[in-house]
Formats: structure tokens, C-alpha cells, sequence
């Protein structure tokens, strides 16, 4: 069966995410977007993982049901700790077969710090640590170190990660089986250091907000169960695990380096002039995903090895339309027209990568319809994110805008 899932997301409990997160919701997004299996996000949480319990019926082997979404057990645990003389920051995402699992993971991690502060936990634990603790309760656990690559919080980032997993897991690496890919890197980023292609790569969308789901996520041909959606992954077997859908890297938070006080941007090479110094207030810089992948890569820039999973860069239909109407994404205006597509055609992704252009073409107005060609060919300029500030896509320019806005249409 071919479907959908995303696994990363929060609970309203977790910190700066939309209250309105609930099951209801996520399961309503979910259809919207086009995404069949969600993460749970956040079983740590007492009051969430209650509302989990009171709402989830178990489904197939391992899954969990609410409308029509399949729910998968997943949280993200946040690992400070000191470790070679350096602070490390490192985020983990923790799958889980079962509630009975779930809080035996809790009943453990609630001696090591308090589970009711936030749905992403703070625990003074070293990242191995985590993954002995999580696999020792039970070995159909998965553990995935997340967004890999950002500054702040992550295995490889440049402000408190390591070079390899080696040096944060050391013997616990061999139950590493995979990486997430993050909004800053995609998978072509990943594949140049030798981390990146000794395992799989999943993406999700971390989403913190319902309307956020599948803006990164993962496309399967397996059965519908937990044990063979984690065997699929751990395979890498290109019958059963597709694809991933990736956002346009460039569009992250983190890609390129900078200050945000400071309104600079660089990339590595300009960084590199500046001894990653900033040239308006002299402190040091954010070094974001592209320079940090310089550092630790052992192969040049569009190296594709043997034996991975492909990947598709998408830009999310809101972005598409806000760009074709020159407007902003939050406007009405293109929520309105969102909503007309979703209806028409199903769902965002059915129109982001199924539907033909002889379909669209009859039901949407013209510049839509080109800019969602110009996605799939990947005909883009973006502005690179950099030290916590997104990247801005371009599809068109305002001469291009002008011009398809006269066009006739058949709407």
C-alpha cells in the first residue's frame, strides 16, 4: 500500500506551537495535506499522552486510528550534556511500538528530569545514554537523531554536535539506522559526508503547527504497520521506501551563515573572508547547514552514491499561490484559493506531484498552475535562510506575474 507519513510534529504542550493542536486537528490537516500516517508527537507529555490514550483506537499492528489518519507513537527528547569538554545539544526522535512501551520510556526518563515541563523535554542525558535506556525497554524501539544539521540543537551541528556519530553513540551507532534530514539540509547535502550515506534518510516536517504537516515527510509501498514501516526504513529497500519529500534546503532557518541583529547573510566561501566573524558587530557568526557540510564532507558537491533513497523538493501550495498572486502566504486571498484547490483536487499533495497539468490546467487559474510547473521542474531562485530566519522562494518575477495574471482562464 502507498502512503504518506510524517513522522515529527508537537503536541500544544510543547514550546511556541499552536494551542490549537489536537487529534481532531492534526487528523484534519493530515487529509488536507495528503499525509496517511502521522508521528503522535510528544508521548512524554502526561497531559498529552492522556489525550492520546482517550482519543487513538488501535488499528493496524503498532498504529493507531482517529478518522481516517493512522497515528504512530513518536516524541522528541532534547539531550544537554557535557561531553569532550563541550556542551552538546542534541535532539532525538523516539519511536515506540505501543503504549505499554511508551510508559515503561517514561516511567525511566521522569526520574531524569520533569516530562510535565514541555512536550520536548529538557533531560540532562547523554544521547547514548537515551538510546540505551529506549532500546534496553525494548528493542523494536527506533531511535533517529533529528534535523541533523542545524547550529543549535542537533548531532552535526556547528555550534554543539559532533563530526560523526561515532563520537556521540560510540557502541550504541550500530542501532543507528537513521538520520533526519532537517529544512536546512536535504538528503544531496547528507550523501558528502560519510554519516549521511551509511544510513537512511527520512524527512519530516517538525511541524508545530497542524497546517505545517508534510512539509517535509516520507512516501512508502509497504504494509500498513509499524514493525514493517521501521523495516522498510531500515532496509532502504527502493520497492517499499519511495521517496522522501524535502523542503528547497535554501528555504530553511539555518542554511546559509549570518546574524539576524545584524541583517548579514554570507555564504561559507564569504564567511571564510571574514574568519566567520561577523563584519558589523565582530562577534561570531551563526555557521549554518551549508558551511558546517563543507566542514565535515569527504566528497564534492553533487556526489550521489549507490543505494539510497531518492528525494523530491517541493515548495508548499500556499507559497505557490502567494507568490503567483504577488501577495502574502497568511492573506486571505490565497487561504480562499487554497481551500477551492483542496476541494477540487483532494488534497496538496495530490496536486503538488500526481495530478497531470491537463487536470489543473481546466480548474486553476493559469499562474498557479505554472508556478506548481515551475516547482516540479525546479525552475527557482530562493534568498537562503540563515541564523534563524527563513529563506524566501521565487517562482516569478513581477514583469512574469503581470503577464500570466491577464492570461484567459477557464476557472
Amino acid at each position: 500500500m502507498k502512503f504518506i507519513a510524517d513522522f515529527h510534529l508537537h503536541s500544544k504542550y510543547s514550546r511556541a506551537t499552536s494551542p490549537q493542536i489536537c487529534v481532531e486537528s492534526l487528523d484534519r490537516w493530515a487529509r488536507i495535506k495528503g499525509v496517511q500516517v502521522l508521528g503522535t508527537s510528544d508521548f512524554t507529555h502526561p497531559q498529552w499522552l492522556a489525550h492520546l490514550k482517550e482519543n487513538l483506537k488501535p488499528a493496524e499492528p503498532g498504529l493507531y486510528s482517529f478518522g481516517e489518519t493512522r497515528f504512530l507513537l513518536t516524541s522528541e527528547i532534547s539531550c544537554i550534556y557535557s561531553k569532550g569538554s563541550k556542551v552538546r545539544k542534541v535532539h532525538i526522535l523516539v519511536f515506540a511500538p505501543d503504549f505499554e512501551t511508551v510508559e515503561k520510556i517514561n516511567a525511566q526518563l521522569g526520574w531524569i528530569g520533569n516530562l510535565k515541563s514541555d512536550g520536548r523535554p529538557i533531560l540532562g542525558l547523554d544521547a547514548k545514554e537515551l538510546a540505551k535506556i529506549v532500546l534496553n525497554i525494548s528493542d523494536k524501539c527506533f531511535v533517529v537523531p533529528c534535523h541533523v544539521m542545524t547550529p543549535w540543537f542537533s548531532v552535526f551541528g556547528s555550534k554543539s554536535g559532533f563530526d560523526s556519530l561515532e563520537e556521540c553513540f560510540e557502541d550504541y551507532t550500530k542501532h543507528i539506522y537513521a538520520l533526519e534530514t532537517g529544512l536546512s539540509a536535504d538528503p544531496a547535502m547528507l550523501w558528502r559526508i560519510p554519516d549521511g550515506r551509511k544510513v537512511t534518510l527520512i524527512s519530516n516536517s517538525d511541524a508545530h503547527s497542524p497546517s505545517k504537516i508534510g512539509r517535509e515527510a516520507n512516501v512508502f509501498d509497504t504494509e500498513m504497520s509499524y514493525v514493517s514501516i521501521i523495516n522498510a526504513i531500515k532496509s532502504r529497500d527502493p520497492k517499499k521506501f519511495l521517496y522522501t519529500i524535502e523542503f528547497y534546503p535554501q528555504e530553511g532557518k539555518y542554511h546559509y551563515d549570518g546574524h539576524r541583529k545584524c541583517d548579514i547573510v554570507l555564504s561559507p566561501l564569504e564567511s571564510k573572508k571574514y574568519n566567520n566573524i561577523c563584519p558589523v558587530c565582530g562577534k561570531p557568526l551563526t555557521i549554518g547547514v551549508a558551511n558546517r557540510i563543507e566542514e565535515i564532507s569527504d566528497r564534492p558537491q553533487g556526489f550521489q552514491p549507490e543505494n539510497v533513497v531518492p528525494f523530491k523538493s517541493l515548495v508548499p501550495l500556499p507559497e505557490i499561490i502567494a507568490e503567483s498572486f504577488g501577495c502574502g502566504v497568511a492573506s486571505k486571498k490565497v487561504e480562499q484559493e487554497y481551500y477551492k484547490i483542496i476541494e477540487l483536487f483532494g488534497s496538496e499533495f495530490e496536486v503538488l506531484l500526481n495530478s497531470p497539468f491537463s487536470s489543473l490546467k481546466t480548474a486553476i487559474l493559469p499562474e498557479i498552475v505554472e508556478g506548481i510547473k515551475r516547482v516540479r521542474e525546479e525552475r527557482l531562485h530562493i534568498e537562503p535562510g540563515f541564523d534563524g530566519v527563513y529563506g524566501k522562494v521565487g517562482i516569478f518575477t513581477p514583469e512574469e506575474r503581470k503577464q500570466l495574471s491577464k492570461q484567459e482562464t477557464l476557472f
